[in-house]
C-alpha cells in the first residue's frame, strides 16, 4: 500500500480498476477534488502530481475472496471500472473468468456494501460504466438478458440488474452509464486503448490498409475518453437524480465505419505527411460478435437534461488527438 493520506473528514472515493484505460484519467480528475481517494488495481497506480486529494494506492486481485469488501471499506462513493477487456471485449459463452469479473465482482460489491448497514443518504454512490448495445430504450428501461446475443453485453446487463436491485433495496445508490465506443488516449492515461479506433490508427501509422467488415455501413456513436471522464464525474455529482436507472452517454450522432476508418486514415496522413492509407471492405470473419453488425447511436439528451453534460470533443479533433498520441 502506498500513497499520500490525509483529510480524514473528507468523503472517501474508491476507484476499482484505477490503472486502466478509463480509470487512470478518471483518477487524475478525481485527484483535483478535496476528497480522500483510494485507488485499487492489479498493478501499481501512479499518484498524480499536485493532487488536492489525500491518496491511498492499493494493489489487489479483486476477484479473490474478500478483496472487494476490503477495497470499499468505508467508501462514500465507488467507481467500478473493472471489466474483462483483455481480449478486446470478445467474451465467449463459456468464459467463466470474464463472468466472474463482469458480473461476480458487482455481486461482491453489492454484498459488501449491504454488510455495512448504511441507509438513506449515507448509502454509498456506485457509478458503473456499462454498454449501450443492449438498449434502445430510455432511462429506466429494461431488457431481458436472455434476449441479448452478445455474451459481453449480456454480462454487463446482468451486472446493471444487480446494482438496480441493490439500489431498490436501499443498499447503495447505483448509476449505470451506457457507453458507446470509447476511444482516445488522454495524457493522464496509463493504460493503452485496445479499441477499434486505436487498432486502426496503429495500422495506418504502420502504412497498412484499413479493413472494414461488410460494406462499412454500420453506424456507431463514438465518444472521446476525456468526455467519458466528465460524464462519470457528472453521474457521481448528480447521483440522487439518476440512481437506479441506466443512462446513455454519447454524441447522439452515428458515423458509418467506412467514414470512421477514412477519417482515421486522413488523421494519420495529416500527422505523418505520408499519403493516406487505403480503406478496403472485407467479409466479416467467423469470430465476429453479433453486436458487431448492430447500429449503435445513443440518445444522450435525458442525461444532459439532468446533469448538463455533453460530449464536447468533435470526432475529427478526437481522431487527430489519437493519431498524435500513438505516433512514434
Amino acid at each position: 500500500m502506498t500513497g499520500r493520506p490525509g483529510g480524514g473528514d473528507r468523503p472517501l472515493v474508491v476507484v476499482l480498476g484505477a490503472s486502466g484505460f478509463i480509470g487512470s484519467p478518471l483518477t487524475r480528475a478525481l485527484a483535483a477534488r478535496p476528497v480522500r481517494l483510494r485507488l485499487v488495481a492489479r498493478r501499481e497506480t501512479p499518484v498524480p502530481d499536485g493532487a488536492a486529494a489525500g491518496i491511498e494506492v492499493r494493489t489487489a486481485d479483486l476477484a479473490a475472496p474478500g478483496e472487494i469488501a476490503r477495497a470499499v471499506e468505508g467508501a462514500d462513493a465507488v467507481f467500478h471500472l473493472v471489466a474483462a477487456t483483455e481480449a478486446g471485449w470478445r467474451v465467449t459463452e463459456d468464459d467463466t473468468a470474464a463472468e466472474r469479473l463482469n458480473v461476480g465482482l458487482v455481486r461482491d460489491l453489492a454484498a459488501a456494501l449491504a454488510a455495512t448497514g448504511r441507509k438513506g443518504a449515507n448509502r454509498p454512490v456506485v457509478v458503473f460504466p456499462s454498454t449501450t448495445t443492449h438498449r434502445g430504450v430510455g432511462p429506466g428501461g429494461t431488457v431481458d438478458p436472455d434476449q441479448v446475443k452478445s455474451p459481453y453485453v449480456r454480462q454487463k446487463l446482468l451486472a446493471e440488474n444487480v446494482l438496480a436491485r441493490a439500489t431498490a433495496e436501499g443498499v447503495l445508490r447505483g448509476v449505470a452509464l451506457g457507453l458507446p465506443t470509447v476511444f482516445g488516449h488522454s495524457p493522464a492515461a496509463t493504460a493503452p486503448d485496445r479499441g477499434v479506433v486505436a487498432a486502426m490508427t496503429r495500422r495506418a501509422l504502420a502504412g497498412e490498409p484499413l479493413t472494414v467488415w461488410g460494406d462499412g455501413s454500420v453506424r456507431r456513436d463514438l465518444v472521446y475518453i476525456d468526455d467519458v471522464v466528465d460524464a462519470l464525474l457528472a453521474a457521481h455529482d448528480h447521483a440522487d437524480r439518476l440512481l437506479g436507472r441506466h443512462w446513455e452517454i454519447g454524441t447522439g450522432t452515428g458515423v458509418t465505419l467506412l467514414s470512421l476508418f477514412t477519417g482515421v486514415s486522413d488523421a494519420v496522413a495529416a500527422r505523418t505527411g505520408r499519403p493516406a492509407v487505403p480503406v478496403v471492405t472485407v467479409p466479416p470473419p467467423d469470430h465476429a460478435d453479433p453486436a458487431d453488425a448492430e447500429h449503435v447511436v445513443v440518445d444522450p439528451e435525458p442525461f444532459h437534461a439532468v446533469t448538463g453534460w455533453r460530449a464536447r470533443v468533435a470526432l475529427p479533433d478526437a481522431l487527430h488527438r489519437t493519431a498524435a498520441s500513438l505516433a512514434p
